[in-house]
């Protein structure tokens, strides 16, 4: 009697991203594409799938080998520099100083948070404000419309953003109080010390340039809602709250930025 032989093929599998799986034998993983035998099927085709539509490969051993797209691999950029400290190049003309702090957190996403010193600077309305500001904002860095094989972000922190922010703003400053007295025809004024608090969350569109993976600008412009302790009574229109500006009739807040980076 004779006694065929068996031949028991080891069996790893793919896993791809649309769930289906491929038991096979893999024999080569390339750049973009990998190449697998299905020996029970097809004896001697190799067969060929590319790297971007696989999601893992899990092994005969049981070792398992997950994919992404180059795009979003944070190998591809591991000589990108992921933090930067920005300092608002125009905030000493406004009576401010104020700084920002961007961390890439992985491809198209980072946090930024702000830090300004409110009475630093030339003083526009000669009201000696003084206090602090703050802001904190989750920027999406926009994607490529269309995405080829092989593309990837030139640098993690460059490019065109959209970034929700919470700001809010504590200060004091002088308020001058004008009367006038018809008996003896003499004005007099009287300064009051007073404080103010203000909150506003802004969505910013903006863009942001990086050069030789060391120096950045960064430019936007932000509107969206807030909220001041201010009097309406006494403001008609929209009101600096250092950082942004709120209207405190209807709530409106804006903000504008121009700010230059040092990339580490």
């Amino acid at each position: 009697m004779a006694i065929l032989p068996i031949i028991i093929y080891a069996q790893d599998t793919i896993y791809k991203k649309n769930n289906q799986t491929i038991n096979c034998k893999i024999i080569e993983i390339g750049l973009v594409e990998v190449k697998y035998l299905i020996p029970e099927k097809y004896k001697d085709v190799v067969l060929v799938i590319a790297k971007d539509d696989i999601l893992k490969i899990k092994y005969e051993n049981g070792e398992e080998q997950a994919f992404v797209n180059e795009m979003n691999d944070k190998n591809s950029y591991a000589d990108n520099k992921l933090n930067a400290l920005k300092f608002h190049f125009f905030s000493p003309l406004l009576d401010y100083l104020a700084f920002s702090y961007e961390r890439s957190l992985r491809a198209g996403h980072s946090v930024e948070g702000t830090l300004g010193i409110i009475g630093i600077g030339t003083d526009l309305n000669e009201d000696k404000p003084e206090g602090v500001f703050a802001k904190a904002g989750y920027k999406f860095i926009k994607n490529p419309d269309f995405y080829l094989r092989g593309m990837k972000y030139a640098q993690l922190l460059k490019g065109t953003y959209f970034k929700p922010e919470i700001a809010i703003s504590a200060y004091s400053f002088n308020q001058n109080t004008y009367s006038y007295d018809n008996t003896t025809n003499l004005s007099t004024t009287t300064t009051n010390r007073q404080s103010t608090f203000s909150g506003a969350f802004i969505l910013n569109v903006g863009k942001q340039w990086v050069f030789d993976n060391r120096f950045a600008v960064d430019f936007s412009i932000g509107i969206g809602y807030g909220i001041t302790t201010l009097s309406k009574n006494d403001y008609s229109g929209i009101t600096s709250q250092y950082g942004f500006s709120v209207d405190p009739n209807n709530g409106l807040a804006l903000t504008s930025n121009f700010k230059v980076a040092y990339l580490f």
